[in-house]
């Protein structure tokens, strides 16, 4: 007694060989924008790329680690009930005011400083809701942010839950690259404000 040969269901998978000049599909460059452009061309939307988060215990450290390796300057800090509790950036790390300050308040060395005591905490974080940059050029965006004096804005939208979320963030950098800023030397659009100087042509 022989036995079937199973069946395979569904059609079959027609495999093709890869082209001898095949590349690999990379995400569109923020370039050639002007002040004109919509605004959401610069988000970095966190449904495709995902958020860099750390734990609230990590040491500064380990922070600096995860920015290096990650290419970010920014990381979103959450704690023990995976909510977020506050975000770290570099400048705060290296600039070394507030890990100083950590340092006295808590009577500690600088190894043992966590992410949690040199924060932004959320109660002080403010965001700009994603219908609001999806009806503005980038010219009204940096307008708007004459008065922000940080290197990141949080774009904030309701989830289906009717709960705010962070749906992504637009930086100083980036806006910086697409107007073609150049920010290592003068004019130095560090942050917002200065960026809008330098694009306006007026102070602040």
């Amino acid at each position: 007694m022989t036995t079937a040969s199973p069946h395979l269901a569904g059609p079959t998978l027609n495999l093709e060989p890869l082209d001898k000049n095949v590349s690999i599909r990379r995400p569109m460059a923020v370039t050639s924008l002007d002040i004109d452009s919509p605004a959401r061309a610069l988000l970095t939307d966190f449904s495709q790329t995902g958020a860099f988060t750390i734990g609230a215990s990590s040491s500064i450290s380990h922070a600096l680690d995860l920015m290096k390796q990650g290419g970010v300057r920014l990381l979103f800090v959450i704690d023990a009930s995976n909510q977020l509790s506050g975000v770290i950036t570099a400048r705060e790390l290296i600039g070394g005011r507030r890990v100083t300050l950590a340092m006295h308040q808590y009577q500690v060395e600088r190894p043992e400083v966590t992410v949690e005591m040199v924060q932004t905490p959320r109660q002080e974080l403010h965001g700009l809701p994603l219908a609001r940059l999806e009806r503005i050029t980038v010219g009204e965006l940096v307008e708007a942010l004459k008065a922000f004096g940080d290197q990141h804005l949080l774009i904030t939208e309701t989830d289906g839950q009717g709960s705010q979320c962070v749906r992504g963030l637009v930086s100083a950098a980036d806006i910086g690259r697409a107007l073609g800023i150049t920010l290592d030397r003068p004019p130095e659009a560090r942050n917002f404000s200065t960026i809008c100087q330098v694009i306006l042509g007026h102070e602040l």
